[in-house]
């Protein structure tokens, strides 16, 4: 967690300058949160960002975030529906406070735990993102030979004979593939994550708890 004599740096970010304000003003009030000036949102450990609802512009700007480089994005929000959780957590958000509940000491809490690199989500909406996710991984993934983690089963099976030592002909053997196609799904692998060879796919998918 990087900060400021002890206390997290954030940016206050919202569609209007009253929102802007009164969360600031909040904020300024806890010990362990110092709130920038606008010109200094670069420096920035964290970002509030204060919008209605979780929309397309909302999720575009969480993403635009990421990009220039705040990996770290508290929303709060005023509506919050159950496709807007999941928009928010999908575009990199790491902590989501209905507007209602967003008091000083809760924002601040939001804004303390994500620096940490941990997020946080009321009790309530919690339960309700993974039976989303529950739902997107039976529903939509599955069906297409996907999971969360990003890997095909097939990709799972190649990487996990890799890790035992394997090589080509012997895992095209077991899985009943071509070495061809074997090559092909270390290849995809190591192409789609950026990865040097097979020792690092494998060590990629350990530290992803893939296998």
């Amino acid at each position: 967690m990087t900060v400021s004599n002890g206390r997290v740096r954030v940016h206050i970010e919202a569609s209007d300058p009253v929102s802007a304000m009164g969360v600031g003003g909040e904020l300024r009030l806890r010990p362990d949160v110092l709130v920038l000036d606008p010109a200094e949102q670069l420096s920035a450990d964290v970002t509030v960002l204060v919008s209605d609802e979780v929309d397309s512009i909302t999720c575009t700007r969480i993403r635009a975030l990421h990009r220039d480089g705040c990996s770290k994005v508290v929303v709060v929000v005023t509506r919050l529906e159950d496709a807007g959780l999941l928009a928010a957590v999908e575009a990199g958000a790491c902590g989501i406070l209905r507007r209602s509940e967003a008091c000083a000491e809760r924002v601040a809490g939001a804004v303390v735990t994500a620096a940490r690199g941990d997020g946080s989500v009321p009790p309530d909406l919690l339960g309700r993102l993974l039976s989303q996710v529950s739902r997107l991984q039976r529903h939509v993934l599955a069906p297409r030979g996907l999971s969360l983690n990003g890997f095909t089963e097939r990709e799972v099976d190649v990487l996990r004979l890799l890790s035992e030592g394997w090589d080509t002909a012997e895992i095209a053997g077991k899985l009943a593939y071509s070495e061809r196609t074997v090559k092909n799904v270390i290849h995809d692998i190591t192409a789609r994550l950026q990865l040097r060879n097979r020792a690092h796919a494998v060590a990629y998918a350990m530290r992803a708890g893939v296998i």
